[in-house]
């Protein structure tokens, strides 16, 4: 396995037999990789990569997971909402594009207030943010720009949904078989970015219905095998709203190494790529998982694992990332129990086992 990333030391590399740092926007540069190592598959895990490359490396015949086409959708949110919203047909919030100031404040006045702005390139909730009055408008747009990843200078603006819930749900897709889905994965955002996510996340029947549905379709669209992890918005009054989608093992899903279904998420894509038989998902365990934060620049120190890890059902996985930033996520917590254990009586632990680990910035 060689493991391809921007810096130096990333988590991927420092358990891979090979490295290569490159600039990961540079096509040549990303072109000289595959040539040097001839991969048999390429496992895109960021959204700051030139995908429209994929499609010459699987002419080569290099598997490229899920798919050329599903890498370059979904690194582009204006791709993916419009195949889901307009070639589909799925059900998502109003929105508008803006590549400029001017047109931003037009696609806010479409749209209307409250609003979300999200750069059409970023993750982990980068330049996100919601405008609740005309005087936050330019400063949404200077987030949103300064959060972008990538060359792509443009953003997509959203009607505010008063959902109830947001959702994963992890969606696995067989190069022979059916496609399945695991139970649903409750989250919470801040800064656009998940905080803490729990699984089983209740919902009725016909609402768990329509939102595999609406999974199946989207994924089908973009084809190829692997997790991907599906998010919605849950209205009790208004139903399923499809918002994004990951071609990859989602961040929420990280709960599911707590134990709570027979294979992890990481488990379920790696099957998946190679093609090797899946069980069904079913539900083992409850569990909740929540993020170990920095909170500001430095070389990461690591206390409070013994407090942390002192009671039964509980987990503690640290990323190994080589530096420290405000609100990077350096870690995650884990715990479990017994099927019917409350879940907010589960994130509150998760949170308790997160605050006993201290990231300290040397």
């Amino acid at each position: 396995m060689i493991a391809v990333d921007s810096y130096d030391g990333a988590p991927a590399q420092q358990v891979a037999h090979g490295r290569e740092v490159i600039p990961m926007l540079d096509g040549a540069a990303l072109d000289a990789v595959v040539a040097k190592h001839r991969p048999d598959l390429i496992v895109p895990e960021i959204e700051a990569i030139r995908t429209e490359r994929f499609y010459d490396y699987e002419r080569q015949g290099i598997q490229v997971v899920p798919s050329a086409r599903a890498a370059n959708f979904t690194m582009n949110r204006k791709a993916i909402r419009d195949l889901a919203a307009r070639e589909l047909g799925l059900k998502t919030a109003r929105y508008a594009y803006a590549a400029s100031l001017e047109a931003f404040r037009a696609a806010v006045k479409e749209i209307g207030l409250p609003c979300v702005v999200k750069p059409l390139m970023s993750s982990s909730g980068k330049g996100q943010s919601v405008v609740k009055t005309e005087a936050e408008v330019e400063k949404a747009w200077s987030y949103a720009m300064t959060g972008t990843r990538g060359d792509l200078k443009e953003v997509i603006v959203e009607a505010f949904i008063h959902f109830d819930s947001e959702i994963t749900l992890l969606t696995v897709t067989q190069q022979a078989g059916p496609t399945l889905f695991c139970p649903p994965i409750g989250h919470r955002q801040e800064r656009g970015d998940y905080q803490e996510s729990w699984q089983p996340h209740a919902m009725s029947p016909a609402h768990l219905a329509e939102a595999q549905r609406m999974a199946d379709e989207v994924t089908r669209a973009l084809g190829g095998a692997g997790i991907w992890g599906v998010e919605f918005f849950l209205s009790e009054r208004d139903g399923v709203y499809f918002s994004e989608l990951s071609p990859r093992p989602h961040d929420t899903g990280m709960v599911t190494l707590a134990g709570t279904q027979p294979l992890s998420e990481f488990e379920l894509h790696a099957r998946a790529v190679l093609g090797l038989p899946i069980p069904q998902p079913e539900l083992l365990r409850a569990g909740a998982s929540a993020v170990i934060l920095a909170s500001k620049e430095g070389s990461p120190e690591i206390s409070g694992l013994a407090q942390a890890l002192g009671a039964p059902g509980v987990d503690v996985r640290i990323f190994g990332k080589p530096t420290t930033r405000p609100y990077r996520r350096m870690g995650v917590a884990l715990v479990n129990a017994p099927l019917g254990a409350d879940p907010r009586a589960l994130v509150a632990q998760a949170q308790a086992v997160a605050a006993r680990v201290k990231v300290h910035a040397g």
